[in-house]
């Protein structure tokens, strides 16, 4: 799977080797809006024309483009992942908040690096 970006806006792309066809989604919202293409300059084409549709839509309708991220996330993790992660937060002078944002943004950054922009 890759991940191309355009205007702010993510999809995830994947090939179907049987409909030999490149197929999108946009990332990071609750609506759905897919794309596809057979070549990867049609695939960049319908993607802006996906993103482009997409915030013409939400224009028309009133609605702004999503933006579902509020800054606030709950995780289950194990009880001693927990403990382990507070006396490294502990350790290194800060919040378990602080330190657990510090060390999300450097995965997603690291993650999301390999990202296009088409």
């Amino acid at each position: 799977m890759t991940a191309i970006a355009y205007k702010g806006h993510f999809a995830h792309v994947e090939f179907d080797a049987e409909d030999e066809i490149f197929t999108g989604r946009l990332a990071g919202i609750n609506d759905v809006v897919g794309f596809h293409a057979d070549s990867v300059e049609a695939l960049k084409a319908a993607f802006h024309e996906a993103v482009d549709d997409y915030i013409e839509t939400c224009g028309k309708t009133g609605k702004a483009p999503e933006k579902p991220y509020s800054g606030q996330i709950m995780v289950r993790i194990d009880p001693a992942v927990h403990a382990l992660a507070a006396l490294a937060a502990q350790l290194a002078g800060k919040s378990l908040t602080k330190w657990t944002e510090e060390r999300l943004r450097e995965a997603a950054e690291r993650d999301t690096a390999a990202v296009v922009t088409v």
